[in-house]
């Protein structure tokens, strides 16, 4: 396994502890993306990121990936700091390795949390967007009560 594989594990592995037991083990183990979609969006998304932290940081790859992962973690059942706050996991692995240049990793991870916070925040305006077009059409749906 490269470093940058091993890195990759070890930020995967802290990332899903922040779901209950027996969610983080199925994420874990299962690799088939058909079967464990929320695991294997992580890992592909993850290795992208740390790519592009490490290496070129375009934001034209950093953001579909950043946005597929906050996507599925704005939907559960994640307080915002925890749906973004696996980036600042990657702080601890990266620094602890005495990284050359740690000034400007430590920039870049502070750039992609503040991306990840905006993504968050698109998708949560998404969601009450929905749930507010929901309520209107069950609002226009419901027969009009008799006044007689």
């Amino acid at each position: 396994m490269t470093s940058m594989e091993t890195i990759l594990e070890q930020w995967f592995a802290e990332a899903i502890e922040s779901y209950p037991r027996l969610t983080a083990q199925f994420l874990a183990a299962e690799c088939d993306a058909f079967r464990n979609p929320v695991g294997h969006t992580l890992r592909e998304g993850m290795a992208v990121l740390l790519q592009e932290i490490l290496g070129e940081m375009r934001v034209s790859e950093i953001s579909p990936a950043l946005d597929s992962i906050v996507r599925i973690r704005a939907v559960q059942d994640f307080k915002p700091s925890e749906a973004v706050g696996f980036i600042f996991l990657l702080r601890s692995i990266l620094l602890g390795s005495n990284p050359p240049r740690p000034a400007m990793l430590e920039a870049r991870i502070d750039q992609l949390m503040l991306m990840a916070f905006d993504h968050y925040m698109d998708c949560r305006e998404d969601i009450a967007r929905v749930r507010a077009n929901e309520a209107k059409r069950k609002v226009r749906a419901r027969p009009a009560l008799n006044r007689n």
